[in-house]
Order: structure tokens, then sequence, then C-alpha cells
């Protein structure tokens, strides 16, 4: 397995290496949804990935954000291995020139996250995480912080596409947590967010309405690095349940007690 981590890693780097080459150039820029944007280099990154692990995993299926179907996200649970791809996670902040993008190579086992890679290349650091060998950054052991209460923490989160139908209530748990935590962080990379809990920048991190592509290689690296992801209410976390909780294990109670009764609060996010 460790020839699979070396692989995705060599894969994440260059594909990392193609959105750096194209930073100042013009971006060509269309929209999936009101707010949910896609580019050209999404899709050329994406082709570059695929093509790479198909070439070296012919056996495995690859399910990648821009080409994915609704149906496709059966495989997660199903498949004994199974790559998720987002290539360039951060598509709203690459589109603005907003340095702070990702690329993201997950391989799930039979639905439960297994190998990770995060490839930051506006900073030069790779992420990698496998299934009971520790969590790295460019090479060196990572572990989560050893802040122990939630009034001492600093948190992270992001806002779903579906967000000016449901600002008042997404704004709420943000207020929850200006309330009880430290501060408050929003940077728009899911898979860097969980990275930065896994290497103690974030002491948790909350989000609702994620897909696989943007978890898969994140939740690996946390679990990696001595961190806990859960659902909101302390369950299983489950890639395709769209809500996603994670910390450094110590404020996890705290964190999860919070957002779940929030959670059941606002009937409009569940309905």
């Amino acid at each position: 397995m460790q020839d699979w981590l070396v692989t995705a890693t060599e894969i994440a780097v260059e594909a990392g290496a193609r959105i750096a080459d194209v930073w100042h150039e013009q971006r060509n820029v269309s929209f999936k949804g009101e707010v949910d944007l896609v580019t050209d280099t999404d899709k050329a990154v994406e082709e570059l990935v695929v093509r790479r692990l198909r070439a070296a995993f012919p056996q495995h299926p690859i399910l990648a954000e821009e080409t994915a179907a609704a149906a496709d996200f059966a495989q997660v649970a199903s498949e004994e291995y199974l790559w998720i791809v987002d290539p360039l996670d951060g598509t709203t902040n690459f589109a603005h020139g907003y340095p702070h993008v990702a690329v993201s190579i997950g391989l799930v086992h039979r639905g439960e996250p297994y190998l990770g890679v995060v490839r930051d290349p506006m900073r030069n650091e790779t992420f990698t995480a496998t299934r009971g060998a520790g969590a790295f950054l460019n090479a060196a052991p990572i572990r989560v912080s050893q802040t122990g209460e939630l009034n001492h923490a600093l948190v992270g989160t992001g806002f779903p596409y579906d967000r000016r139908l449901h600002a008042a209530a997404y704004l709420r748990f943000v207020e929850d947590f200006l309330l009880r935590a430290q501060g408050v962080r929003r940077a728009g990379t899911a898979a860097l967010d969980l990275c930065w809990v896994a290497c103690g920048r974030l002491d948790g991190f909350w989000e609702l309405k994620l897909k696989p592509w943007d978890v898969a290689a994140g939740v690996a690296v946390v679990r990696e690095a001595g961190g806990t992801v859960t659902d909101f209410d302390g369950s299983p976390f489950d890639p395709c349940a769209q809500r996603l909780l994670a910390s450094n294990g110590l404020i996890h109670a705290e964190m999860s007690a919070l957002v779940a009764a929030r959670l059941a609060r606002e009937h409009e996010l569940t309905a």
C-alpha cells in the first residue's frame, strides 16, 4: 500500500504544479449553479489526475467531482477500493485569485477513508496519510492539537452552495461558535480545513452538505493524525451523509453538542 501512497502523492504534486503554472493567467469560468463555479483548470486537472490514476490502478474505479453523477455515490460504500478526486478544491478562491486551493486524492475501502493526499500548491505543502501508518506534512509526522476546551479553540467551517437560500440558518451555527470558541475561520477549502485540523492549525471543523470528494482524503489525514471525525451527533462518519464534524478529539463532545442541537432547531435544513 505504500506504493499506492507514493503514486497518489506524485499525481497530486503534478496536478498542483498545473494549477500553479496557470495561476496568473486569465480564468475561464462557468457556472454549475447560482454560486457553484467551474473553470477550465478544474477540468484539465481532473483529466490529468484521472488519466494517471487509471494508468496506475486499472483495477480501481474512480469518482471525480467534475464528471460524477448522483448515481455514482452508490460506489462509495459498495466498491472494494474507490479513488475519490477533487481536482481543485476551492474553485471560487481560484477564480478570484485567492491563494488557498488544493488537489485532493482519497482512496476509500468499502466506504471508509483509507488513504489521503492533499496538495496545497501555493504553500508547497503535501499532506498524506494511510490507515495505520500515521499522517504527514511534507514527510514530517503531524498530530492534532492538545487544546482541551472549546473556549480556547480555533475552529473552521464552510458554507454550502445553497447558502443564499439558507443564509440565516448557516449563520446561526457560526453565532453559536462565536459565543463559545476563541475564534472561527472560513477559508473555502474543506480538504485543507481538515488537514489543518490534522496538523493543529485548527482545533475543529464542521460543515454541512459536503460531497465525498471534498472530504475523502482529508478525513484519512485527520484520523491518522489522532483526530476524531463523525457525523454531527457523534455517530460514525459517512462520506455520503453530507454532515461532517472533525476535531482533535478533546473538544469533540462540546462541538457535537453545539452542532447537533443547532441542526435539530433548523428544520429547513433537514426537511
